[in-house]
């Protein structure tokens, strides 16, 4: 198998094969607390307008996301595990919009194979490249606001790397690298009603889930998000 790591937008359109969009804060560690709690599909819109659009055509739609970290005004939620953690989302339809990770999905049109990214699930994903071996795998780190890159998301792509080629990951201090580089925002006092703290530690609890989120166009055309079992799972 051969692993590339790859980077920002630039990197999502070069991706090829089994393609991974990593986006650990905070985009897809918050989807899969949604899809956790019961939502039955998540729609990645690339811009604020879109999901717009696709709430307009679907009433009972919800609305997820952020710019600039911040909740986008007329959104039902933000960016936020801490946010989404305790709602239930039973069979809920999402559109989620961000300015890393979705930007990611939407243009990674050369994937074979199109899932997401994040410490929350990077065991079910190791698992289910394993499952698919792929020829070719892309991990795509978004990076902050895919405009430059970042230590979770590297790390994240490194992590799955490194136990697919039976190599020793030591989680424990790429967190406190992280604690102490792009995470330092999480701390600030100003910034706690957007980017709480509690984000930290829920989007860095390794392995809390053990599905991933598989990417494709519905029959409508539409980019779709879905929870997969990667204990039930017999390829493509």
């Amino acid at each position: 198998m051969e692993i590339n790591i790859l980077h920002l937008v630039d990197g999502a359109r070069k991706a090829k094969g089994l393609t991974v969009i990593i986006d650990v804060f905070r985009a897809f560690s918050t989807a899969c607390y949604v899809f956790h709690n019961g939502a039955d599909k998540i729609h990645p819109a690339g811009s604020i307008e879109t999901a717009f659009q696709l709430k307009d055509l679907h009433p009972d739609w919800l609305l997820m996301g952020e710019k600039d970290e911040q909740t986008i005004p007329g959104f039902h939620y933000g960016n936020s595990p801490t946010i989404v953690k305790d709602i239930d989302f039973t069979g809920k339809t999402v559109v989620q919009r961000t300015s890393a990770g979705t930007q990611g999905l939407v243009n990674a049109t050369g994937a074979d194979i199109l899932v997401t990214g994040s410490f929350v699930n990077a065991g079910a994903l190791v698992n289910f490249i394993r499952v698919t071996n792929p020829q070719l795998l892309s991990l795509v780190c978004m990076g902050y606001s895919a405009k430059y890159s970042i230590e979770e998301d590297t790390f994240c792509a490194e992590y799955i790397r490194n136990e697919l080629e039976g190599k020793t990951n030591d989680f424990n201090q790429m967190k406190e690298i992280i604690r102490k580089t792009s995470a330092q925002r999480f701390f600030a006092p100003e910034n706690q009603h957007f980017s709480p703290s509690t984000d930290f530690d829920l989007c860095l609890d390794l392995n809390r889930f053990d599905f991933v989120l598989k990417v494709e166009l519905e029959e409508d055309k539409l980019l779709t998000m879905k929870k997969i079992d990667v204990s039930s799972y017999e390829g493509v």
